[in-house]
């Protein structure tokens, strides 16, 4: 098994060398991951019939990730997705974050961790056949204005299972808030339009938003265009007029998991393609999931290989505590103190699903 390589990818504009650390569990799953935001640049797997296709969306040159990357595959901190008008009060102290997200930040700011140069270390395999690369980055206190020296660390294991674990964890100096997620776009068929793709999520309940995209009340999914909790393609009602599809340019919001946010795995999302079989299972002990539907790929950024990316050519399933958790208490807390460190576990599962044959009907 080779469990990790590494290659030059390129250097960033203050020189610095940029690498590309490969992890292959030797049973089709093969990992590409590079310093710069912790980027996930490559994830293959195997269809039904054995063919291996990156089912993420990224680049080939480094210069693209650097100027114009919309988080393909990045490690995404201080605080995933919004905090509204870039404001939160901690311990009676108001904070004014950077913005980025027109009145709002997004992902952390201007220069959140997915912009940042991680450092990469392979570890050693496992007695079970895991391999795993682990990524460190320090944030000054005062990092796009949020307090505290925070330490992150983030593991990406590969196992014999044809599983995906991110691990997660961070400390700090002083009290602040902390959101860690990981922001790809997924397409199980490996090319095209992911829209055609079923999905199903473990909620029965969402977040709507209002026109800058922060959330309202939390909403029943039940008769509504966002309730996927049995196998249901994008495509079916993502065109459907609805006001939130209106306001988000299709699905760009927050699900509640049910039964998540307690600490242990639960089943979160799973995305499945019909015609390559190629399934992906989700589990988190995160309390919520963003489900992207891409609404900003207008075709204008080429991708690997060439490919002009337009909308819905890549899906997000981002685990995560809740948008602007800061400033709604009746939200799970995102609040990190000094002593205490912030945990998390994400598992992507892959499979294949046998083609269905169409019915017979009996025969005499």
């Amino acid at each position: 098994m080779n469990d990790s390589a590494a290659r030059l990818f390129g250097h960033l504009p203050d020189g610095r060398a940029v690498h590309e650390h490969t992890l292959d569990n030797g049973r089709g799953l093969v990992l590409r991951a590079i310093n710069l935001g912790g980027i996930v640049t490559a994830l293959r797997c195997l269809d039904r019939d054995g063919r291996a296709a990156n089912i993420v969306l990224g680049f080939d040159e480094l210069a693209d990730y650097v100027e114009r990357n919309p988080n393909f595959g990045t490690l995404v901190g201080r605080y995933g997705n919004r905090i509204a008008a870039g404001r939160f009060v901690l311990d009676g102290q108001a904070h004014q974050l950077a913005l980025n997200d027109g009145a709002n930040a997004l992902h952390g700011g201007p220069s959140g961790f997915g912009k940042r140069w991680w450092v990469i270390e392979r570890l050693p395999a496992h007695a079970d056949g895991s391999v795993a690369l682990e990524l460190t980055l320090t944030s000054d206190d005062g990092d796009q204005h949020y307090p505290g020296r925070l330490d992150a660390t983030v593991r990406y294991t590969l196992t014999p299972a044809n599983e995906w674990r991110i691990d997660y964890r961070a400390t700090t100096t002083r009290p602040t808030i902390v959101n860690l997620t990981h922001h790809g776009y997924y397409n199980l068929a490996g090319g095209g339009s992911a829209l055609d793709q079923e999905l199903t999520l473990n909620a029965s309940r969402f977040l709507p938003v209002d026109a800058t995209l922060i959330p309202g009340a939390i909403a029943e999914v039940e008769g509504t265009p966002f309730d996927f909790r049995r196998p249901t393609p994008i495509v079916a009602r993502i065109r459907s007029g609805a006001p939130q599809l209106m306001l988000a340019r299709g699905y760009d919001h927050c699900w509640l998991i049910d039964g998540g946010g307690r600490g242990e795995l639960v089943p979160a999302a799973r995305l499945a393609d019909p015609v390559s079989g190629r399934v992906m299972e989700i589990a988190t002990t995160e309390p919520g999931i963003q489900f992207y539907s891409g609404n900003f790929l207008d075709g204008r950024l080429r991708g690997s290989q060439g490919r002009a990316y337009r909308q819905g050519d890549g899906v997000c399933l981002e685990t995560q505590h809740y948008p602007d958790s800061p400033n709604r208490p009746e939200f799970p807390s995102t609040v990190l103190r000094p002593g205490a460190t912030f945990q998390s576990t994400t598992v992507h599962r892959f499979s294949v699903a046998q083609k269905t044959l169409p019915h017979q009907g009996d025969r005499p």
